[in-house]
């Protein structure tokens, strides 16, 4: 008996695994996903009946035979259909099962044409209402293990004599019961599992929709910089951004305060990715404004500081530098805000114009800030830059450095302002050695000519 029940134990399990393979295999698949609509509802039905009903054929073709019963796993066919079909999945897929069955012969023939047929329309009739518990791996363990009861009940009322069938259901209740209700409960979890990698899929499909659209909104946030803008004879501008993810928080910005006065603005913001992009947009439209409407440049940044701080809540803040130059003569005047110093190339030496910064925009409302100012001379060419040019790191997590960048701006006075830009990329490029990077580089540069 013992090695009659281990054999029994070892052919259902065995068939079970198959079953599992290939439910997997169809879960994990998009083909039935789109007939779960409302129009499509009685089609999805009739495809899992017909799927169920298969598994059931199976069940029976690979069961194991014992007093003339057929010990399988056919019932979790028309369970799951009905499960996930209705009534009328679990219908078709239990009188697809039941009728093979038939076919079979044998004592419990009739027994489990009938049990097989109820069970899936029980299933199905249950999970009109019960869905949401039946989703339950240890709920579906339970409906599954009375399933298979009430099979064997079936078995005892319709099986003559009544002898042979007690002595079957006593031989076979205990792996029967097991294997299928385990069965269901598996297959469940299955459900459960790959439904919720599809939903992710989706939302992660959706969401990296939105980023793209994102990236390409904060893009046309930038200045277009080309033959036409600034359209000044006497400038060379290129500027450059390369986000670390779809969308962040670094921005360049070139525009005409008056008809001989153009600002240059490069920012950092605190974070990453969307939130960060969200406050890069605000404080470039702020910064923008206030220096507009204010003459005095450190007076704007002030104004600007106090606008960001207002209703910060998400305590992020925005490093800064930006100069507003005159066309005429050249001048410039400059105000940090906790940023990185611009490099100055002037006659193939280049050094970082250093200034002692003020507090970052955002971080404290308040603030005084201090202006300075310079005079360009012909030739001149400054370099704007966020951390992400000279914190790029190599596999190594050395970093590039204010002297490779330096270096990379050295003896390039006839450069254009792109080219100065392109060398420092393809510089950074061939350190970092493909290597990940986790910040944003940007990049401004002009040409005094």
């Amino acid at each position: 008996m013992n090695s009659g029940m281990s054999l029994l134990f070892s052919k259902m399990i065995g068939t079970l695994a198959v079953v599992l393979v290939v439910s997997a295999f169809i879960g994990v698949s998009d083909f039935l996903s789109k007939y779960k609509t409302a129009e499509g509802k009685w089609k999805y039905s009739i495809i899992i009946g017909l799927l169920g009903g298969l598994f059931g054929v199976y069940g029976n073709i690979s069961g194991f035979e014992l007093n003339g019963a057929v010990v399988s796993i056919r019932d979790i066919g028309p369970m799951l259909s009905g499960f996930t079909g209705g009534p009328l999945g679990g219908v078709i897929a239990g009188l697809i099962a039941g009728l093979h069955r038939l076919t079979m012969g044998g004592l419990t023939a009739k027994a489990c044409v009938v049990a097989t047929c109820c069970i899936g329309l029980f299933m199905g009739l249950l999970s009109l209402k019960f869905n949401k518990f039946i989703n339950k791996p240890y709920f579906a363990l339970l409906v599954a293990a009375i399933m298979e009861v009430f099979h064997l009940s079936v078995v005892l009322v319709m099986v003559k004599p009544f002898d042979t069938a007690v002595e079957i259901v006593k031989q076979i209740a205990i792996p029967f019961i097991l294997i299928n209700a385990f069965g269901f409960a598996l297959m469940i979890m299955i459900m459960i599992y790959t439904d919720r990698q599809r939903t992710l899929s989706i939302e992660r499909n959706r969401m990296q929709s939105e980023l793209s659209v994102a990236n390409k909104i904060q893009h046309s946030l930038l200045p277009v910089i080309n033959e036409q803008y600034p359209g000044r004879e006497e400038l060379d501008v290129s500027g450059f951004m390369l986000a670390a993810k779809e969308v962040g928080g670094d921005f360049y910005d070139v525009f005409f305060t008056d008809s001989n006065h153009i600002a240059f603005v490069i920012g950092d913001v605190s974070g990453k990715g969307v939130p960060a992009a969200l406050f890069m947009a605000s404080s470039k439209i702020t910064l923008q404004n206030c220096i507009r409407d204010n003459e005095n440049l450190a007076q704007a940044i002030e104004v600007a500081n106090n606008a960001l701080c207002a209703g910060n809540e998400a305590e992020m803040f925005v490093t800064l530098w930006v100069g507003v130059m005159d066309l005429t003569t050249g001048e410039m005047n400059y105000v940090s805000a906790g940023h990185n110093p611009p490099v100055l190339l002037r006659e193939n030496q280049s050094a970082f114009l250093e200034n002692k910064p003020g507090l970052v925009l955002g971080g404290m409302e308040g603030m005084k800030y201090k202006e300075h100012s310079m005079k360009l001379e012909k030739g001149d060419i400054m370099c704007l830059y966020t951390d992400g040019v000279t914190e790029a790191e190599d596999a190594k997590h050395t970093l590039f450095g204010n002297d490779r960048l330096l270096a990379c701006c050295e003896n390039r006075s006839d450069d254009t302002a792109e080219q100065i830009i392109r060398n420092i990329k393809n510089s950074v490029d061939v350190f970092i050695d493909g290597n990940s990077q986790f910040d944003d580089m940007t990049m401004l540069c002009f040409k005094w000519k």
